[in-house]
């Protein structure tokens, strides 16, 4: 049915979820899906953006003969039902294999392979994980190397399997696709009946450094998400879709993926770098109308990328919906991409906890832009007053800032380690997002900030705490913050501040430096590091990081507004903070009436890529201070 408003949702919810889910385990999803389809394109892998026009085919039949057989293999290595795989690889055809396989067999645990060793121990060590699936060796990755060190440093981890790669001795790791051939791809050797609140896999979500936090999501809660995306998305068999977003992250898995899969849709596997591979950017609308894509899903940053060209005569006609999630979409972005290629952005929102998705701007409804749309079909959401011991106190009123809550079939069983769910599984099954929004009259949600302190940089979490602890164990620090500093190209960057103890000096290098040696991710290594007189607390003496993130807008905002309005008569920017809309910018110029347009194109130049809100104050000559 088509979804139109908040009231067309609760329509539907009229028929019990029990009557209306297809399965009840992924493996069963993807059965239902390929059945009758053996035949038909499921997944269609190009090698890179250059060579779109030659893709691997890959069949429902033979990608569920893959997935029978990944499963047995890793029966026959002694995994069962409680066992974790983990899965390091870009995303390739047998990623897919691996994950749908390892959820039929155990429980997979994806892993971004750009992780440092480190963290990646750390992440393996928390998920008890018996068997790695890694990248053979390959002279533009790191992936073997690290593997290799994961199998040595490990003693839980029983087996390494290489896919693809150089030659390696037979005694380190078994081959992934020479194995597979040897298995029964006609169904689980195992016999498993897998029942929905079984977990099917854990997901890393504590940020790219800091201590890992594993998200244990359920059978169910992956199929009700896929099951409800395809069905407020409207998609069906007659669909393609491209997948750009890493298969190590859950939107990928389960938007790009099971969703899909679950109804006899076409994905298109966009190199193994996806977005990051420059070739597929610059030939992104050519794959489009060579592969007549009707759907793709993609983080701001992309989207911006994207406008530098390329979709000038193309037919673009097959394209119904480009889905953004993950960070704010900044309006001009929003605006800009919908004038050159004539495709509505779809907005949503969700995070790894409630499985993929909370909400989205209705696909036949009204999409507000800024708004992260109305909430799913049989999931709660709700704005709600919190106490600091996770209390529910009291819902919002209409328009009232809150913490955003959620509650149904998508909030995940918890946390690996108990102690995390503390402050995040609220009562009555009610999750705590960590960030604060407000409903509108028409039941749209609105986010306004973040409780939480995650960094968000091009989609990626960074924990700002390992930054913070760099600074702090260089002698002459007294305090450190590291917060996000808004970004019209990656959405934020991590920046510090510091304040030095009475009579110290240091020499910024030297911060930096600290951090070089003690972060383990160079994408949270701080783009700035600024030496204040003194960090702004609480009166309990607590860092005060609303205020540091004011003054990393504001200079943000200054930085951009520099070239544009260098030769503009006196100017002023000025970050705040707004009970509705979070940190909001004034930009005070002062100009006559006559000169005001060109002021005003200049700014909208410069700041066309910030999902911050900002306004112009005009002051006449004089007026500026």
């Amino acid at each position: 049915m088509k979804i139109e408003s908040i009231e067309d949702i609760r329509r539907m919810e009229s028929r019990p979820l029990e009557e209306v889910l297809p399965a009840e385990s992924t493996y069963q999803m993807l059965a239902g899906g390929a059945r009758g389809r053996e035949s038909k394109a499921a997944l269609r892998f190009i090698s890179g953006g250059d060579d779109y026009q030659k893709p691997l085919d890959i069949s429902y039949g033979q990608l569920l003969g893959r997935v029978h057989q990944t499963a047995n293999l890793l029966h026959s290595l002694g995994v069962g039902p409680e066992d974790a795989v983990s899965v390091m690889l870009p995303n390739l055809p047998q990623t897919h294999f691996a994950l749908w396989g390892a959820q039929a067999a155990g429980i997979v645990n994806p892993v971004n392979p750009l992780l440092g060793v480190r963290t990646l121990g750390d992440i393996m060590t928390a998920a008890q994980s018996r068997v790695l699936i890694a990248l053979g060796p390959h002279p533009q990755s790191d992936i073997w190397e690290k593997a290799l060190h994961l199998k040595r440093s490990l003693p839980g981890l029983k087996t390494l399997i290489r896919v693809g790669g150089g030659p390696v001795e037979a005694s380190q790791a078994l081959d992934f696709d020479a194995r597979l051939d040897r298995q029964n791809p006609k169904g689980l050797d195992s016999g498993r009946s897998i029942a929905g609140d079984e977990i099917a896999s854990y997901f890393h979500t504590g940020g790219t450094t800091g201590t890992p936090k594993l998200a244990r999501l359920t059978h169910r809660n992956q199929v009700y998400n896929a099951w409800v995306l395809g069905q407020v998305g409207g998609i069906g068999s007659s669909d393609v879709l491209l997948c750009g977003l890493p298969l190590f992250h859950v939107n990928a898995v389960i938007l790009s993926g099971l969703t899909p899969f679950s109804v006899g849709a076409e994905v298109v596997l966009l190199s193994p770098s996806g977005y990051r591979d420059p070739s597929v950017l610059e030939n992104f609308f050519a794959i489009v109308e060579h592969f007549k894509a009707t759907s793709f899903s993609a983080v701001p940053t992309v989207y911006a990328r994207l406008l530098e060209g390329g979709h000038q005569d193309r037919d673009l006609s097959s394209l119904k919906d480009a889905i953004c999630g993950a960070a704010p979409m900044p309006t001009g972005v929003f605006q800009a991409f919908q004038k050159a290629t004539g495709v509505r952005i779809q907005e949503g929102y969700g995070l790894t906890e409630a499985t993929c998705a909370s909400a989205c701007n209705p696909k036949d409804g009204e999409r507000r832009v800024g708004s992260i749309g109305l909430r799913l079909p049989y999931q709660e959401m709700k704005a709600a007053r919190v106490s600091a011991q996770g209390e529910v106190m009291r819902d919002c009123k209409t328009d009232e800032v809150g913490a955003v809550l959620v509650r149904g079939p998508n909030v995940f069983a918890g946390y690996v380690r108990e102690s995390d769910n503390r402050g995040v599984l609220l009562e009555d099954g009610w999750l705590d997002t960590g960030d604060l929004g407000r409903r509108d009259q028409d039941g749209y949600f609105w986010l306004t900030g973040r409780q939480k302190e995650i960094i968000i940089r091009g989609g990626h979490n960074i924990d700002p705490r390992p930054i913070e602890e760099a600074l702090s164990s260089h002698p002459a620090v007294a305090l450190a913050a590291a917060v996000g500093r808004p970004d019209p190209d990656a959405g934020e960057l991590p920046v510090a501040f510091v304040s030095l103890k009475p009579g110290q000096q240091c020499d910024v290098e030297d911060l930096f430096e600290a951090c070089r040696q003690q972060v383990d991710e160079r994408a949270a290594w701080p783009k700035t590091i600024q030496i204040l007189p003194e960090i702004p607390v609480t009166p309990v003496g607590k860092v005060y990081k609303p205020g540091l993130r004011l003054l990393a807008a504001q200079t943000a905002f200054k930085e951009a507004l520099q070239k544009e309005l260098k030769q503009a008569r006196p100017w002023s920017v000025r970050a705040k903070q707004d009970p509705r809309s979070g940190i909001v910018v004034d930009i005070t110029v002062e100009a006559p009436e006559e000169e005001r347009p060109k002021w005003q194109d200049a700014v909208a130049r410069a700041v066309k890529g910030f999902s911050i809100p900002c306004k112009i104050v005009w002051e006449r000559p004089g007026q500026v201070h």
